[in-house]
């Protein structure tokens, strides 16, 4: 039975609700309608209609009043005394202090200048929203064409962003500013009645009058040929005359102006933890290394007579390991997040109400795209998680791997960690949906590991292919880190990837080409499941027989995701917490 805020509070053995409280109480929920206010997406997320017509402001004006903003938040959060609050509020206020800090940061570094990466961006804004958002009313379908016509607005803001990044050198290198140019040019010539940003249009319910439908088809097509598409094009324009040419030449973030400090930041701020680059690199190597033995020793299971490099090649050429459709692809991925659903009562004793589904990569932007992705749900909208598998290039898609991403992807991993925080009663919002990618992502490559003691890999080919997404992890660590803080070449990165994993050749160069453009943010999943699987043994040491799975699983989730040193602490709290239990 899942347990009510307060009762859950007793059980962990913190203290309830103080009347000193009222103050961080107050003063969260002040932030929490600030940051509703500054996001009118997260806010028609939560069911806010007026915000469902608008797009985010990111101008440096905006900027500006938002440091002003957080700054006057950060001053009255540090005049809370800690001293006596309740656990609970204890931890809001160092949690708000957290969030806060990371945000001024941010605007400090000014990273607005960098609006776009090889598979994000602002450019892409719009085709996420259409892909999941609802579209049940004609006010829906209104609040969906004035957000095209917003759009103008919005592409010219984020384009001046990146003209002062060019002006003063806090550019993405020329590789990445060559793929963005890539998609954007693609964008600007598509097709005006089978673009994507139609797509919400053709959605809405046959109880509206086809003849309603289509005027609204008509405005949503008038803005895309009168607003959207001119503005494209001058984004086109942009990054062809202006960007490219003043486009870094060298890969790492260390080369930016104050590039030092800003990847320290970076890797800090990713990881949550107080660890150097140099520290997060020796930390990869080891992990290559162990993780490479067990690797050695699962290719001996399968019996095959060759060495890594040849069995690498086996893999990654034979019919047996892939899909012969983009259907058997995804029927085969729904299968077995069917039989990872099975075991997961054993496992869990708290478990979502909101569902997910198996949906392909959506194909505009699929070329490009990773191997697989969550899009999260919403159960205030109806509206159901996504495990999403890319269904492009299915020779490059191997069928050992698809357990692993589906653990990571669906459940265990995002889905269940994501619906379970939607849905943490008692928890403020801007903790249950914060962006805290050492847990988050932490928690998916826990579940691909977590897999194995449920039995879901079938066999010793879908074994190595875990290990290998695990190693895939491991690399990044190096790679990340030799890329943006030893100054390696491209080539010297894609060595750890080639040599040690069962990963596509495609896979490698679309990941590459991300930890390229996004420095610091691979760095988050192989740190947060170290420390994940740490605190798992530390409680199974301490409890010894008492130790049970489904309720650690529950102190791991149902507070929501946390920077790591506070989820150490709640850990320690509820190991506590059980060895007080009668």
């Amino acid at each position: 039975m899942r347990l009510a805020p307060l009762a859950l509070i007793l059980a962990l053995g913190a203290t309830p609700a103080l009347a000193d409280d009222a103050a961080v109480n107050r003063l969260v929920a002040e932030y929490q309608d600030y940051r509703l206010a500054q996001d009118p997406i997260e806010a028609g997320n939560q069911g806010d209609r007026a915000a469902l017509s608008r797009l985010p402001d990111p101008s440096p004006q905006a900027d500006a009043a938002r440091a002003k903003s957080l700054t006057a938040f950060q001053g009255r959060l540090a005049a809370i005394s800690a001293a006596e609050l309740s656990d609970e509020a204890r931890l809001n206020r160092e949690f708000l202090a957290w969030t806060i800090d990371r945000q001024l940061q941010s605007l400090a570094f000014d990273e607005a200048r960098m609006p776009f990466s090889s598979d994000g961006g602002f450019d892409w804004t719009m085709s996420y929203l259409a892909a999941s958002i609802p579209m049940r009313t004609t006010a829906e379908a209104q609040a969906w064409i004035d957000r095209l016509n917003a759009m103008p607005a919005y592409y010219r803001a984020e384009i001046a962003n990146a003209r002062r990044g060019a002006r003063n050198g806090f550019t993405q290198p020329r590789s990445t500013t060559e793929q963005v140019l890539a998609r954007a040019r693609v964008q600007a010539a598509a097709p005006l009645d089978t673009d994507p940003l139609l797509a919400p249009l053709g959605r809405l319910p046959a109880a509206i009058p086809a003849a309603e439908r289509d005027a609204l088809r008509g405005q949503a097509l008038a803005a895309l040929a009168g607003q959207v598409r001119p503005v494209q094009a001058q984004f086109v324009t942009f990054l062809e005359r202006e960007y490219l040419p003043a486009s870094r030449k060298s890969l790492g973030a260390r080369s930016l102006p104050g590039g030092e400090r800003y990847y320290a930041w970076l890797v800090q701020d990713h990881t949550t933890t107080k660890l150097t680059p140099d520290q997060i690199h020796q930390n990869g190597l080891s992990e290559v290394a162990r993780i490479r033995r067990e690797m050695d020793a699962v290719m001996g299971e399968t019996g095959f007579k060759g060495d890594f490099a040849a069995f690498q090649t086996f893999l990654r050429t034979d019919p047996q390991f892939y899909a012969t459709s983009r259907e058997d692809l995804l029927e085969k991925a729904s299968e077995i997040a069917k039989r990872i659903d099975d075991q997961l009562p054993a496992w869990f004793a708290t478990l979502p109400r909101l569902t997910y589904g198996v949906r392909p990569v959506p194909a505009d932007i699929e070329a490009n795209y990773t191997t697989g992705r969550y899009f999260s749900g919403n159960p205030k909208l109806g509206i159901a998680g996504g495990y999403m598998v890319n269904t492009y290039k299915l020779d490059q898609r191997g069928l050992y791997e698809l357990p692993a991403l589906t653990l990571h992807e669906a459940v265990p991993g995002h889905h269940l960690q994501i619906a379970l925080s939607q849905e943490a009663d008692g928890v403020p919002q801007f903790r249950r949906d914060a962006d805290v990618t050492a847990f988050i992502e932490g928690w998916g490559l826990y579940a691909e590991k977590l897999g194995g003691e449920m039995g879901i890999y079938r066999n010793a080919y879908e074994r190595f292919g875990r290990l290998s997404y695990e190693m895939w992890r491991a690399c990044r660590l190096v790679a990340d880190t030799g890329l943006h803080w030893k100054g390696w070449s491209l080539d010297q990165a894609r060595a750890c990837f080639t040599q040690n994993t069962a990963l596509s050749p495609l896979n490698i160069e679309i990941e590459l080409a991300r930890y390229v453009s996004w420095p610091g943010q691979a760095l988050a999943y192989k740190t947060g499941e170290m420390r994940i699987v740490a605190l798992r043994e530390k409680a199974k040491t301490e409890l010894g027989e008492r130790f049970d799975i489904r309720r650690f699983h529950d102190a791991m989730l149902l507070e929501g995701p946390m920077p790591l040193d506070m989820l150490e602490r709640r850990i320690d709290a509820w190991i506590a917490a059980e060895k007080a239990r009668t």
